[in-house]
């Protein structure tokens, strides 16, 4: 049986009961084909030792972020290593500490560490009794990981180590393995090589040293298009409008607040890059003129002369060289596919991603999306309305197949 031949699988195990189990699991990713290195936490050395699942894995266990002082003083980057060799990543089982540090981006361990510098998909299986499991930090915590792209395989109801019966048990090897199949057979490097550049956020234009025209972008789309990019191996830069997300420190991040700013950036960029998809919501206007002090309220009508910014994609329609890329947004409220077909067409995309912000889950400051995705050859597809980071690679899927 060599199914997940030659895939390199970390697997990472916290401190709980359900630790043993996670014994079995290696032997049958091992029977499977799989090269699988095992990291630890303090805590689960309680439960199981190092030396049996250096045994079953036939590689060395990392549980120390430093060397012993036993002599020991071999060091190196092991978890920079480790994280560009992985395929996937596998916490099983995940304590309800475990989760919580990883959703606050906690490195105090070798797993979290290890985590932190990760660049493959992340598989966690939570394990804990019922109340924890079900607690309302857990479940928030675990719901913030999944909206970053965090694959979960949810506990399962039985019997609990403290005797009762609840949800919280580790899911059974089996279902996690096949888990981990399906995760493998849908994550594969296939951009590997390829520089994709994404503009993502709102512009800001000011009117003065206090206000600006914006809008309500908040760049999570175009943060999970960053993400979805790099798990599959591209080598990816961000130009980003004003916004609180934060980005791996693999992908090279540029920051701007006017769309003048954007297009200046983009048009630097853009010669270097294979595939650009502009997810970035830039203001059409800007003030004519930008008061040097701070505008007085006064009982007249305020009067704010607008000029009209550069189109972006129309600019960069002029330099596109035949083979790269060009993928576009468009945000309708009205009459979507007509008037975005009509924008594909200006200003000659390949492709042209749509969506309504106004229909339920869809738009700007929400974690979801639904999409329609027009192309070049007039084919257009319709999708469920999905995670921002399942859309990104719904995204990435047809721009692979243009």
């Amino acid at each position: 049986m060599t199914e997940l031949k030659n895939k390199k699988i970390l697997l990472g195990v916290s401190g709980g009961i359900a630790a043993y189990k996670s014994c079995y699991l290696i032997r049958e990713l091992v029977k499977l084909g799989a090269e699988v290195r095992v990291v630890m936490t303090p805590s689960a050395c309680e439960f199981v030792s190092p030396l049996t699942f250096s045994t079953l894995s036939k590689n060395e266990v990392i549980v120390n972020i430093f060397p012993d002082r036993k002599g020991n003083t071999k060091t190196s980057t092991w978890h920079i290593h480790l994280a560009q060799w992985a395929d996937l990543f596998v916490i099983a089982p995940a304590t309800v500490n475990t989760i919580a540090k990883i959703n606050y981006g906690i490195a105090d361990n070798a797993l979290t560490t290890l985590v932190s510098a990760r660049r493959c998909p992340l598989l966690i299986v939570p394990a804990a009794d019922e109340d924890m499991y079900l607690s309302f930090t857990n479940q928030k915590n675990i719901a913030e990981l999944k909206l970053q792209g965090i694959h979960f395989l949810e506990a399962e109801y039985g019997e609990l180590a403290s005797g009762l019966t609840g949800l919280g048990r580790l899911a059974e090897v089996d279902l996690i393995v096949e888990k981990i199949k399906s995760l493998l057979s849908n994550s594969t490097k296939d951009f590997k090589k390829k520089k994709i550049l994404i503009t993502s956020g709102p512009t800001y234009e000011p009117i003065d040293p206090v206000r600006f025209i914006g809008n309500r972008s908040s760049g999570k789309m175009g943060q999970a298009l960053a993400l979805a990019s790099l798990y599959r191996g591209a080598d990816v830069t961000v130009i980003t409008g004003p916004t609180n997300l934060t980005f791996p420190t693999t992908i090279k991040v540029i920051k701007i607040k006017t769309a003048e700013e954007m297009l200046k950036a983009v048009k630097k960029e853009f010669p270097k890059c294979d595939i650009f998809i502009s997810a970035a919501a830039v203001a059409d206007y800007r003030p004519k003129k930008i008061s040097t002090s701070k505008i007085k309220k006064t009982e007249s009508q305020l009067v704010i002369e607008l000029v009209e910014n550069k189109d972006i994609l129309k600019e960069i329609s002029k330099i596109k060289k035949r083979n790269q890329i060009v993928v576009g947004f468009s945000v309708e409220t009205e009459n979507e596919i007509d008037n975005s077909r009509l924008k594909l067409e200006k200003k000659k995309l390949d492709m042209i991603v749509i969506n309504n912000p106004l229909e339920e889950g869809a738009g700007f400051e929400v974690d979801t999306n639904q999409i329609y995705i027009l192309k070049k050859d007039g084919s257009l597809k319709k999708f469920p309305k999905k995670f921002k980071f399942d859309v990104a690679n719904d995204i990435l899927n047809e721009i692979k197949n243009l």
